[in-house]
């Protein structure tokens, strides 16, 4: 199986802890799409997890390629950009719930589709694309247009995490992201976002939407709620996720896209599926950062494979 992750990998800062002292910030990596390529290749080490971004060339960007590589993750599709950098943010944490800070004007992500060969080469080696509505979203309108006209006929796998301050009008939002879930094979949403963009009522409202859009497979993520399944036509009852006490929940959504996706394409139905992908987000809530720490990973991974 050969997996590529196109979007914008971050700098990421979390707050070190009261142990550490006040002010002080853990650095990390880390960006949705990266977040979900991550967990892939942590989980699926036969497989071949690639990511797809552009880069700087200055020492954190060297950093940063080096790190995921070490994750296991291919990087002959990364380019680099001698005029720019890496994205930062920053969380803050409230009673488990966080938000962000974002520093990402300079981003050399942003240029990423701005070959129409390199994306058409590097979509040609890829069994599945992997992507976001922030992969679109950052970039601006002529090459967002071109990566979404490189996506016909491909496998694509689409989370839409719809974030309104990253796009120019609620109107191109709704237009682009109902653009990218109708090529797409599995379209794996998030209820609350969803809601506030498209007004849907309830998550499978959303699952219906985007079925018929053009989607042959939609899961709609719903917090600690249930969430909605629809496949092939077919809604399929699927049971809230088990109850956790969160520490930070960075990355749940990713985790989750993650643990479906390596039971999905496996063979898994979509019930078990979603099942995979509760269980790796409950872990990763438990957690500060929006990346399990490897022997934690590694552990699970053994354990949920017998």
């Amino acid at each position: 199986m050969r997996i590529l992750a196109l979007g914008e990998v971050m700098i990421e800062l979390s707050a070190a802890g009261a142990d550490a002292g006040p002010g002080l910030w853990r650095q990390g990596l880390a960006g949705d799409t990266f977040n979900t390529a991550y967990y892939l290749a942590a989980l699926r080490p036969d497989w071949q997890v690639g990511y797809a971004t552009r880069l700087g060339a200055d020492a954190i960007s060297d950093a940063a390629l080096a790190t995921i590589a070490a994750a296991g993750i291919r990087t002959d599709r990364i380019t680099r950009d001698p005029d720019r950098s890496i994205g930062l943010y920053m969380i803050s944490v409230t009673n488990g719930e966080r938000s962000f800070s974002y520093w990402r004007g300079q981003s050399a992500a942003r240029m990423m589709a701005e070959d129409a060969g390199w994306l058409a080469e590097s979509f040609d080696g890829a069994d599945v694309i992997y992507l976001s509505g922030v992969t679109l979203a950052i970039l601006p309108p002529a090459a967002r247009e071109r990566l979404v006209a490189a996506l016909q006929g491909r496998d694509v796998v689409f989370d839409p995490n719809i974030r309104p301050r990253l796009w120019e009008t609620p109107e191109v939002l709704r237009a682009t992201i109902t653009r990218a879930a109708s090529l797409s094979r599995i379209v794996l949403p998030s209820f609350d976002d969803e809601a506030a963009a498209f007004g849907d009522a309830d998550p499978a409202a959303t699952a219906r939407r985007y079925a018929a859009a053009g989607a042959q497979e939609v899961v709609v993520k719903n917090g600690n709620a249930e969430l909605a399944i629809l496949s092939a036509g077919r809604m399929i009852a699927a049971p809230a996720p088990r109850a956790v006490r969160p520490t930070d929940t960075t990355g749940a959504g990713d985790s989750f896209n993650a643990g479906y996706l390596v039971a999905r394409l496996n063979g898994a139905d979509p019930a078990s599926a979603v099942a995979a992908g509760q269980a790796l987000a409950a872990l990763v809530v438990q957690h500060p950062g929006a990346l399990l720490p490897r022997n934690v990973l590694d552990t699970f991974a053994r354990e949920a494979t017998g």
